[in-house]
Formats: C-alpha cells, sequence, structure tokens
C-alpha cells in the first residue's frame, strides 16, 4: 500500500470554541491511484489534504508514504519529503508575476532530482507558444495550466489539488480536469483531489466523501467515466 492515513485527527481553538475538523480518518490508497476527497464546506478536506501534504500537522494518528510516517519527520525531512515526492495544485496560481510562464515552470523543476523536461510540458499543457509571456498576459485556465505545469515538472509521486477548477468557468475546468487525468494516466502520479463538485468524482477511482470530519462513504469507482464524458 503507498498511502496510509490512519486514525487522523485534527482540532483548532481552545476551550469553547474549539472546534474538531478531523475526527479519525483512515484509508488508503495505492500508487497510481486517483482520489476524490468529496465533501461540502466545512468537512475537513481541505484541513486533510494539508495533513497529508505536510503543510500542517495532525493532533494524533499518522500518514505513511512509502513506508515512510511524516509525523516522524523533523522540519528539515518534511521539507526534503515535500520536494521530493508532492506536487500542489491550487484554486489560487500562486504564479512568480515577473517571470514568464516557461521560468515559472522552471521554478518547479529546481526543486527536484529528477525533473521532466520544461519544453514538452509545456507542449502537453498547450503553453509553448506562450512561454515567454507573463502570468498577467494569460487567461485564468493558462494560468492554472501553468500551476499545474509548476506542480507536475517535479515529477511527483503524489498530485495534491485543492479544488482546482474552483476559480474557473466550465469549459476551462473541463479542460483541467483532462490535463490532470493525463499526468496521472501518462506519469503515473497518484492524485488526490479536494473538491465539492459532485461530477468530478466519476473520473476517480476512489471517492471519499467526508462529513462534519468522517468519512461517510469509502468507494471505488467501478464505472469510471473519462474527463471528456463529465458533465454538470
Amino acid at each position: 500500500m503507498f498511502i496510509e492515513i490512519c486514525d487522523i485527527k485534527k482540532a483548532f481553538g481552545e476551550g469553547e470554541s474549539r472546534v474538531e475538523v478531523l475526527k479519525g480518518i483512515s484509508f488508503e490508497l495505492e500508487k497510481g491511484e486517483f482520489c476524490v476527497l468529496l465533501g461540502p464546506s466545512g468537512s475537513g478536506k481541505s484541513t486533510l489534504l494539508n495533513i497529508i501534504g505536510g503543510i500542517d500537522r495532525a493532533d494524533s494518528g499518522h500518514i505513511s508514504i512509502g513506508g515512510e510516517k511524516t509525523a516522524d519527520m523533523n522540519e528539515k525531512a518534511l521539507t526534503r519529503y515535500r520536494r521530493k515526492h508532492l506536487g500542489y495544485i491550487f484554486q489560487m496560481y500562486n504564479l512568480i508575476p515577473n517571470l514568464n510562464i516557461k521560468e515559472n515552470i522552471e521554478v518547479g523543476a529546481y526543486l527536484s532530482d529528477n525533473p521532466l523536461n520544461v519544453d514538452d510540458i509545456l507542449k502537453t499543457l498547450g503553453l509553448y507558444e506562450h512561454r515567454h509571456k507573463l502570468p498577467n498576459q494569460l487567461s485564468g485556465g493558462q494560468q492554472q495550466r501553468t500551476a499545474i505545469g509548476r506542480a507536475i515538472v517535479k515529477n511527483p509521486d503524489i498530485l495534491l489539488c485543492d479544488e482546482p477548477t474552483g476559480a474557473l468557468d466550465y469549459n476551462t475546468s473541463k479542460e483541467i480536469l483532462r490535463l490532470i487525468e493525463t499526468v496521472n494516466q501518462k506519469y503515473g502520479s497518484t492524485v488526490i483531489m479536494v473538491t465539492h463538485n459532485d461530477a468530478i468524482k466519476n473520473m476517480a477511482d476512489r471517492v471519499v466523501k467526508l462529513r462534519d470530519g468522517v468519512i461517510r462513504k469509502n468507494t471505488l469507482n467501478e464505472h469510471k467515466q473519462s474527463a471528456d464524458e463529465l458533465d454538470w
């Protein structure tokens, strides 16, 4: 088993204002699996993603990736783990405004011992002819594609996607989902995607439904659809 998530608990606040956000989350993922974390706002899905990504620490429980427990790592080891294993795609693109598109993607390559070819990624993402433009010269969808390029150029084992289509229109959202699907299939990255869009679950291998900090359902998708077939 590639990723083991075991009894993860997390609360925020103290005393009467203390809120339990995750109340004992456990599930496992195989290498290369596409997993959607589905749930309404406030269900704990983004908090869980941040804990998997080593951005936040759980109060109890553990996460093991390829046999390594993140809780056993000191800050330096955790930083190295994030650099080596993880790619992040957020709803906000977080591009560096004074670097062009190719340079923004190269930032991700510098963090990796085994980066993918930047020009190949630019072509896969349909950005090659825009590579010398600055982020503010691109559409939202093109900026999100650049952010995906920066995440995948590292050749990460795990791609963490936090509402990657949340700020995009329908057609651009489908385009971004198609790209994430391609990354999963072409590069074998394990994908964990947080979304509240119910239709996106149909393209996943595994769907983990969260509500009020607990898993309501953990199902394997027997009739998986391609991103092109999705409709909402």
